[in-house]
């Protein structure tokens, strides 16, 4: 016989319970839409990347209207991405807000990949994705390369002053400096290409307005790179996610395109990562 904080227990009251908890689990009712949702979740995160419905119907054997009537309630509710151009689906960033608070940092980096292969893939363009780390430092944790035979790669890890590249740009405004103190600061940095404070300033005021920078051979020669906020619940830029490529690889209109679609990136990943 065992006691509890309400009463006793006896054998019988217990086996009766046993028998009761049986008999509900053998009556539990597999609602198969809800299930079928978890499954295609499922298999999107074990895809890694943008998949066809047709691939994901067949895949897991399902009926292909079924499977994309649940894959377009999936994408109203935000948990997962659609790509109008290729028909792909993929991981959204609202699946990781529902976690919230339960996943680490690298687990919420690591949910910003489909986001970043794609645009990878669509353009042709190596995309990384810079911490900004302490008061006056940028760090590279993420990055993932240009599927094109000839492109940039760049070592995670690796760390910059925090005005430097396209980064810098959407970064200035954000720092809680003066003028006096950004343009000291600015003045100790080491541009292959040179660059005046007052030219800067006018790329840093540009950025504000359109939501993305760039750095047209100024960093490194030879190559542009282009940066969008991801910003934090304080409104700080906590991140940045970048584009880099060959100076000259795309043109003009092209590079709008590619700044339009990683400033749109950045603000999906803003409730992924902060």
């Amino acid at each position: 016989m065992a006691r509890s904080a309400v009463g006793t227990v006896t054998r019988d009251d217990a086996e009766g319970l046993d028998a009761a908890l049986t008999d509900v689990s053998e009556k539990m009712v597999i609602v198969k839409p809800a299930a079928n949702a978890i499954r295609i979740l499922k298999f999107l995160v074990e895809a890694g990347g943008p998949t066809r419905s047709v691939t994901i119907s067949r895949s897991l054997e399902l009926n292909a209207s079924t499977c994309f009537n649940i894959l377009r309630t999936l994408v109203l509710e935000d948990v997962v991405e659609f790509d109008p151009v290729a028909k792909t689906y993929s991981v959204g960033v609202g699946l990781t807000t529902l976690v919230g608070n339960l996943l680490t940092e690298g687990q919420r980096v690591a949910a910003a990949m489909p986001q970043m292969r794609d645009l990878a893939d669509r353009f042709n363009i190596t995309v990384t994705l810079w911490k900004r780390l302490g008061p006056d430092k940028i760090v590279l944790v993420k990055s993932v390369p240009s599927p094109a035979n000839v492109r940039i790669e760049m070592a995670e890890g690796q760390r910059l002053p925090v005005l430097m590249a396209a980064t810098g740009r959407i970064m200035a405004p954000h720092l809680g400096w003066t003028r006096k103190e950004l343009k000291a600061a600015f003045k100790a940095l080491r541009w292959q290409t040179p660059l005046t404070f007052e030219d800067y300033w006018d790329q840093v005021e540009a950025a504000e307005k359109c939501g993305w920078a760039s750095d047209q051979g100024y960093f490194t020669r030879g190559v542009q790179t282009i940066a969008a906020p991801v910003f934090d619940r304080a409104g700080d830029v906590a991140f940045s996610i970048v584009g880099v490529m060959l100076l000259g690889q795309h043109e003009e209109g092209a590079l709008d395109e590619i700044g339009v679609a990683l400033r749109d990136a950045g603000r999906r990943l803003t409730a992924a990562l902060t």
